[in-house]
């Protein structure tokens, strides 16, 4: 059974929390943690409903968003009833609605991430014609308690594609599948990756991934915060717990959050030429986002594990370069030349580019919009990131034309570097001040500055840090 609805007038949705006998209606909401919030409301009361759905309510902004002052901190959530959904994990019969975040005077909320990236894909849009669309590929490890000694235990770090009996969770990730599909959000596959680790205490973590197709921008983000929702939600089910931590274990497989990119203008993907092969416009906005990786990264990795899952590697990016298929490097192209020519395709959106730096804790809505606006600079400055492009190409053997730069290894590092850019960020009020002072202010917190050389003869002391992260984000 599909759970997905959608309104067009408020009255058809009061229709329907009437006929279905709903019992509660939940606002949810995405705020600056990227974690789905919900405000519950019974909805005995018809007019009271009718009232909820027209406005929607009063809330503390400045225990949802750090950029918000607590002594101006009323602002209102708004729903947005095109986007609802039966509660899935509810035994009550409960509807929910994705709310907007509006400012005291009913406009949206310029720090809300989603309106950042609004006005980037607007920038974008406006200047080239273009419309992004990104997929991601979730990971996420399952931690479960052994409760007796395995059957089939299978060998840590080798647990690509596996399958059961010697993938332990192989029910859960398929639970999560069909009820992201009951809610309305269209998966392209699951399996297991390849972390393992049987960790002490005789405590059992295997790795998987969901990977999503095409979407919107916006669409992607929200997709993003709903599935960690729902997997958490499913894993309790199994009596199991969930991690979307970059880093769970010093000497095992780390997890990202790669992003796919392709770009449609006119009804068409852009990325390929009409011969199949990358072209000249996906090269501007590759060079585009290499000019601005390093800054990035301050949307895209947002704590000191997600360093470490660099620093340590594992097929995690570490260089600004790009490369055919290579993912060791921080722009790859996937394979898809091949599925088009038998294909036959003329507008296919497999053809993509891939983004491999983020990971889980991204904040999904601020990375897309530092995205988009690295993407329209590309095709903007077409001499220049035709360039970068040419020089930053990885070939063979692991050949370049000229020296890369690495990564931000901290936070601290991503602080500056997202100071040294916040012009560019921050141009035509895309990116608020306020957001930008705040996100390099929360990064120099973490003060990791030399965290993991300090740490690097130290496995207790990180195996420490990486515990306080387990379930953050």
């Amino acid at each position: 059974m599909n759970s997905m609805i959608s309104f067009s007038e408020i009255e058809e949705a009061v229709r329907f929390i009437s006929e279905n006998g709903i019992k509660i209606l939940n606002l949810c909401h995405i705020p600056e943690d990227g974690r789905l919030k919900t405000l519950s409301f019974s909805v005995v009361d018809k007019s009271r409903v009718f009232e909820i759905l027209e406005y929607g309510e009063r809330v503390d902004g400045s225990n949802l968003f750090s950029f918000i002052e607590a002594g101006e901190s009323d602002i209102y959530i708004t729903p947005n009833i095109s986007g609802a959904f039966m509660n899935p994990f509810s035994a009550i019969p409960t509807l929910n609605v994705f709310c907007d975040y509006l400012d005291e005077h009913g406009k949206p909320l310029d720090v809300a991430p989603r309106n950042v990236l609004a006005r980037a894909e607007e920038q974008l849009r406006s200047s080239s014609g273009l419309v992004l669309k990104a997929l991601a590929e979730l990971e996420f490890y399952v931690i479960s308690k052994l409760e007796s000694e395995m059957l089939f235990p299978g060998v840590p770090d080798k647990n690509y594609h596996e399958s059961t009996p010697f993938a332990r969770f192989e029910g859960l990730r398929n639970d999560v599948l069909a009820t992201l599909a009951d809610v309305g959000i269209a998966t392209k596959y699951g399996h297991s990756e390849v972390g393992l680790v049987f960790s002490k205490n005789s405590v059992l973590m295997e790795q998987q991934e969901v990977e999503f197709i095409p979407q919107d921008l916006a669409k992607t983000a929200e997709n993003i915060a709903i599935a960690k929702w729902i997997i958490r939600n499913v894993a309790v089910k199994y009596g199991a717990s969930v991690s979307f931590s970059p880093k769970v274990s010093l000497e095992h497989a780390g997890t990202g959050m790669h992003i796919h990119l392709c770009a449609v203008k006119d009804g068409k993907n852009v990325v390929a030429n009409p011969k199949r092969s990358l072209s000249t416009d996906a090269l501007k906005m590759i060079g585009g986002i290499l000019k601005f990786a390093s800054s990035l990264s301050a949307f895209g990795n947002t704590t000191p594990v997600s360093y470490l899952r660099f620093i340590a590697r594992k097929e995690s990016p570490m260089h600004v370069c790009w490369s055919a298929r290579n993912r060791l490097a921080l722009i790859r192209i996937p394979l898809w030349w091949n599925y088009a020519r038998k294909s036959g395709e003329k507008d296919s959106l497999r053809e993509t580019f891939e983004y491999r730096a983020p990971d889980p804790f991204a904040n999904a809505f601020l990375l897309f919009g530092g995205l988009a606006l690295a993407v329209n600079y590309g095709l903007e400055n077409s001499e220049e990131s035709l360039e970068t492009a040419k020089d930053l190409y990885v070939g063979e053997g692991g050949s370049k034309r000229k020296q890369s730069k690495v990564l931000p290894r901290s936070c601290y590092e991503a602080a500056n570097m997202l100071r040294k850019d916040r012009q560019f960020y921050e141009a035509n009020d895309v990116f608020p001040k306020k957001l930008i002072e705040k996100s390099i202010e929360k990064l120099n917190a973490f003060k990791d500055r030399d965290l993991w050389k300090n740490l690097g003869d130290k496995p207790e002391k990180v195996e420490n840090v990486l515990k306080q992260y387990l379930h953050y984000g």
